[in-house]
């Protein structure tokens, strides 16, 4: 079975990726730099707060992407299965993407809080939109 709004899924899925490999990249050589002491005993954010910003900034981004988008997983992955991935599901789920792409490069890049917020509210919004859709053609209404 092929659909074309799995594209989309695999999009985000490689972003993810992306995101991943670039929090690591510059997270590894900043714990180095700054002498961290990796140790079970600390919370998290104690062990990893004397890193810059613009490292963690990478990291928190991943965290999101581990989030919400599972819901958009969910979504596409079911409007896949009963053949109502194209039209205006397949432009929703670009969309999303698109956005949620938007969303990394503003966190991992600048950070400016109500830019990004406003950025995730668009892309929820799409995301709340191909959710009720989804459930529409699951219910068949």
């Amino acid at each position: 079975m092929h659909s074309a709004i799995l594209q989309p899924v695999i999009v985000l899925v490689l972003w993810s990726m992306v995101m991943w490999g670039w929090l690591y990249a510059t997270r590894l050589p900043a714990m180095v730099q700054a002498g961290t002491k990796l140790d079970p005993d600390l919370p998290r954010d104690i062990m990893m707060g004397g890193l810059p910003p613009r490292v963690r900034w990478k990291a928190d981004n991943y965290n999101h992407l581990m989030e919400q988008p599972t819901l958009f997983y969910a979504t596409a992955l079911t409007l896949a299965l009963v053949g109502q991935g194209d039209g205006l599901n397949l432009a929703l789920a670009w969309a999303y993407v698109g956005l949620r792409l938007v969303h990394s490069l503003i966190q991992a890049l600048i950070n400016v809080i109500i830019l990004r917020f406003a950025v995730f509210m668009v892309a929820s919004s799409v995301l709340v939109l191909l959710a009720v859709r989804a459930a529409m053609a699951v219910f068949q209404v």
